[in-house]
């Protein structure tokens, strides 16, 4: 979430293997491996000037060296300025492997829950 939200893709390699699959077409995003990710994310993000990605409330299932963990993510992001924000209510199901003592999500699975356009309507001047 933090890598996304500071447009840091390079950071992404350390987060999930070189392998993973990664499906965030419930929310409008795309099916695809690790780079394809990074390049759709470097394309799209910054058409939104300001997001921010809240996972919370994860659940682990952990056998051995695999861990299948559902995690919520509330995720606003702005359109255009603050007067028109988009709210995105969704979750992650992710398949981690331990890799060298570190954990890397291999398979993630957006869940779409929700979504909310919000757009205040200005006030005409005078």
């Amino acid at each position: 979430s933090d890598a996304i939200d500071a447009r840091r893709w390079e950071v992404l390699d350390e987060i999930f293997t070189a392998d993973a699959d990664i499906d965030y077409t419930s929310m409008g995003g795309i099916a695809g491996g690790l780079e394809e990710q990074k390049e759709f994310l470097a394309a799209n993000v910054p058409h939104f000037p300001v997001s921010q990605h809240l996972a919370a409330t994860s659940t682990f299932d952990i056998d051995g060296d695999t861990a299948r963990v559902r995690t919520i993510c509330f995720n606003p992001m702005v359109i255009t300025d603050e007067k028109h924000v988009l709210f995105c209510g969704l979750w992650y199901r992710d398949v981690f492997v331990r890799v060298d003592d570190q954990w890397r999500i291999k398979s993630r699975v957006q869940d779409r829950g929700w979504s909310l356009d919000v757009r205040r309507p200005v006030k005409p001047a005078g």
